[in-house]
């Protein structure tokens, strides 16, 4: 045999108890799980530790980050072995010259990518799936199941009509020509958004289209036996209900699986989300697959005045002052008393946020004593209130004050525990490569079995593999992976359930264009196998292997 991983304990995906044994493997499959008396060429020894099969993320967006970076770190050292990526209406192809700034523009806006990871990190030798999709796999150590964005699929047949209205029939039909190009070229389905704003804060292209259109497109995933994914309401209830039923008609109809993204409970909307599960349940009742992604991690939103953040996409003047000023404009509305006057009229009624937020970096050596307090601790010091130390702290630090939102969301843990549990609930939407310089969008799989595994003691070891491995590969149509069994593609990912977790967050230096971003320090995951190929070891890190396939 090429390997052989022993003594370790077994949760093959499926949910059923762990077992001690040995797995072997020959070139990219597992051929053997048992008590295996022969030799290989590579031995692993995982005694006392969990070997599962490789963990599988719904929803990313290393769509840019893969064209430099073709093993998508850090996932695969979080035990990631598969990531989907083009979601939210938005891929990097099919796409048209003329078109690579204006999404440029909506990946900056929506996903808070810098516009220098493109300039400086993207070459642009693309325009169709089909060539994206070569490009992606020259250096991929990951496996990818990539989406396409309806967005982009309205950009190449309609051009800037695509913005601005909906579509004909022939204009439709051109639509679905072309996704199925796409997914003849590997596509996993279509993704759509009906709540996000482009870079002027206009709707982006997708939500224009009129539901003559989105059946057009629903008709080409029937045939091709793709699913739908959507960005929906999430912000309100009664919205998320209404889409809830209309993507139950849309599976129904057309024998498709759909998701939406993201589903979050917290402490203000428990009765709400209650409600959509209730709703979520019925439909799949009737047969209808409708399947919500919840994350398993609290909201982690790392800001600074230098560049827009969602945190502020509520308070309309602070966030066209960040979005449409630049560096000088938005200090002098600081300084200014009658515009800064307004600006915390406007945010005052969010003072119970502002006073818990962290001051997390400085430049200057006469406020680094504060790093680490919170705005409301320093507004003592300094007899004033958080929103003003937030707006002071700015001018003095020259826009270069960074800002925590720690843990946002998920105040009642075994609330969550139970919403992940659920059997209609997919574990998704980590958002991973997106929001590089705000969100903190890593670590969900480790936070899965430290908070709600480990700590709670909420939810089995077996049920946590199962949901992040055999779950979504059956979702999504991922064949030949998401179990351990022979015959099956060798994605394995061995961790130590003592100490796995997502661990301590960081700067990286080296990202091209970006600078430094947030990303969280993977813990407990021993070693990662892809496709029969250690791709990451705990202790050497990255292997040069590049065996990661489009799936």
């Amino acid at each position: 045999m090429d390997t052989i991983i022993r003594n370790g304990m077994i949760a093959d995906g499926t949910g059923k108890p762990l077992f001690t044994a040995d797995i072997g493997i020959i070139n990219d499959r597992i051929v053997e799980i048992g008590a295996i008396t022969g030799q290989a060429n590579h031995e692993i020894d995982a005694s006392g530790k969990i070997v599962s099969p490789g963990f599988i993320d719904p929803h990313t967006h290393f769509d840019a980050q893969l064209l430099w970076d073709g093993a998508a770190k850090p996932a695969i050292e979080h035990g990631i072995t598969t990531i989907v990526p083009g979601n939210c209406s938005l891929s990097l192809a099919p796409l048209k010259a003329e078109h690579r700034m204006k999404l440029v523009g909506m990946f900056n806006q929506i996903e808070e990518m810098p516009h220098k990871a493109f300039s400086e990190g993207v070459t642009w030798d693309w325009e169709t799936f089909e060539e994206y999709i070569e490009r992606i796999q020259r250096d991929l150590s990951i496996n990818v199941a990539p989406l396409v964005g309806h967005s982009l699929l309205r950009l190449w047949v309609m051009s800037d009509a695509a913005m601005s209205r909906a579509a004909t029939p022939e204009e439709i039909s051109d639509m679905a020509d072309l996704l199925s190009r796409c997914i003849a070229a590997g596509a996993v389905g279509l993704s759509t958004s009906f709540v996000d704003m482009d870079e002027r804060l206009q709707p982006v292209p997708s939500r224009y289209a009129c539901t003559t259109e989105l059946d057009g497109l629903c008709k080409v995933l029937s045939e091709t036996g793709k699913l739908l994914q959507v960005v929906h309401e999430f912000y309100d209830t009664d919205l998320t209900l209404a889409r809830i039923d209309q993507l139950a008609e849309l599976s129904l109809k057309f024998d498709i699986t759909t998701t939406l993204s993201p589903l979050f409970l917290n402490a203000d909307n428990q009765e709400g989300v209650q409600a959509i599960m209730k709703r979520v349940d019925a439909q799949m009742q009737r047969g209808a697959r409708v399947w919500p992604q919840v994350q398993t991690r609290p909201i982690d939103i790392s800001f600074s005045f230098a560049v827009p953040s969602l945190l502020f996409i509520r308070l309309p003047s602070w966030y066209a002052l960040m979005r449409f000023s630049d560096h000088d404009g938005i200090k002098a509305a600081f300084e200014d008393p009658a515009k800064r006057a307004a600006l915390v009229q406007e945010a005052s009624a969010m003072m119970p946020l502002w006073s818990v937020l962290t001051l997390r970096r400085v430049n200057t050596e006469k406020n680094a004593h504060l790093v680490g307090q919170t705005l409301a601790a320093i507004a003592s010091e300094r007899d004033s209130n958080p929103l003003d130390v937030m707006i002071d702290l700015s001018i003095e630090e020259d826009l270069d004050a960074h800002f925590l939102a720690a843990s946002m969301g998920h105040n009642d843990d075994l609330a969550v525990a139970d919403l992940l549990k659920q059997p209609n609930v997919m574990i998704g939407a980590s958002d991973g490569g997106a929001h590089i310089l705000s969100f903190s969008t890593y670590g969900d799989t480790g936070y899965l079995f430290s908070k709600f595994v480990r700590d709670c003691a909420a939810m089995s070891v077996e049920l946590a593999v199962q949901k992040i491995t055999s779950e979504p590969a059956e979702i999504w149509g991922i064949a030949e992976r998401g179990q351990l069994k022979p015959g099956f593609i060798a994605d394995i990912t061995i961790f130590d359930a003592a100490t796995i977790a997502r661990g301590e967050e960081y700067y990286v230096q080296d990202v091209p264009g970006e600078g430094f971003r947030y990303v969280r320090d993977a813990q407990g995951v021993s070693q990662v196998l892809i496709s029969g190929a250690v791709a990451y070891d705990q202790t050497y890190g990255y292997s040069e292997a590049r065996t990661g396939k489009i799936v």
